[in-house]
């Protein structure tokens, strides 16, 4: 099994969105704002579909947002 690692922007991206909160940003793709804090400290994954929600939001690609390392 290849074990990798999850890493994101999503506090700078955030903050480069008009300074967007937890609670906005999980408001408009549906979770809550700690789900978005635990994706934020990399304790949690996002599904497929919200990480793609979370990149549209803030108006960037799933690779600007999100980063796999192995």
């Amino acid at each position: 099994m290849v074990e990798g690692k999850i890493t994101n922007q999503l506090r700078t991206l955030r903050f480069l969105a008009g300074e967007m909160t937890q609670a906005e940003l999980g408001e408009r793709i549906g979770v809550t704002r700690q789900t978005i804090a635990a994706i934020e400290q990399g304790k949690y994954s996002p599904s497929l579909e919200a990480a793609f929600r979370i990149a549209r939001v803030l108006g960037k690609s799933l690779e600007e947002v999100f980063q796999w390392t192995e």
